[in-house]
């Protein structure tokens, strides 16, 4: 079971004044493999963003942090800025999955800068904050992401052998 944590970009939520949608979607859809060991609504603010990270993967030792909402063209949209401050190794192909499934929507799609990498044994992805952008973004990675984690902890097939 991968140890797994939500974190949700937004100002309003964490404030209360929005309820979050998006968080219980990426659950849903995560199933057995996964258990949510970590849950929370930051403001978008760069710096908490970035220690709140570093202390997931460092101190907490998750395989996975997904995070929603900050990913566009606004101001205050610093998810992928602090998420590239602690990555240790950027996994381009990650987003691009994300971005090309998106495409076959809405051409809005390209308009996400989200990042994908790892840091230390932990895989960091950056999602939408929209709950049909979360939906459509784990679809396309879904069926590669155990495999790819299973890499990082060094528990996956060796080439061939699968």
């Amino acid at each position: 079971m991968f140890k797994t944590g939500i974190l949700i970009m937004s100002d309003k939520g964490s404030r209360g004044e929005r309820e979050d949608l998006s968080g219980p979607e990426i659950q849903a859809m995560l199933g057995e493999q996964f258990s949510i060991d970590h849950y929370e609504i930051l403001p978008d603010e760069e710096d908490l963003i970035r220690k709140k990270l570093i202390y997931l993967c460092d101190e907490r030792r998750l395989n996975l942090i997904l995070t929603s909402g900050g990913t566009g063209f606004s101001r205050r949209d610093v998810t992928p800025d602090a998420t590239l401050g602690v990555l240790e190794k950027i996994t381009p192909g990650i987003p691009e999955a994300i971005r090309y499934y998106g495409l076959q929507n809405t051409p809005k799609a390209m308009l996400s800068r989200a990042v994908a990498g790892i840091r230390g044994d932990t895989l960091i992805i950056n999602l939408p904050g929209s709950v049909k952008g979360v939906r459509e973004s784990l679809e396309a990675i879904l069926p590669a992401l155990a495999h790819g984690l299973e890499i990082i902890a060094g528990s996956a097939a060796e080439c061939g052998q699968e």
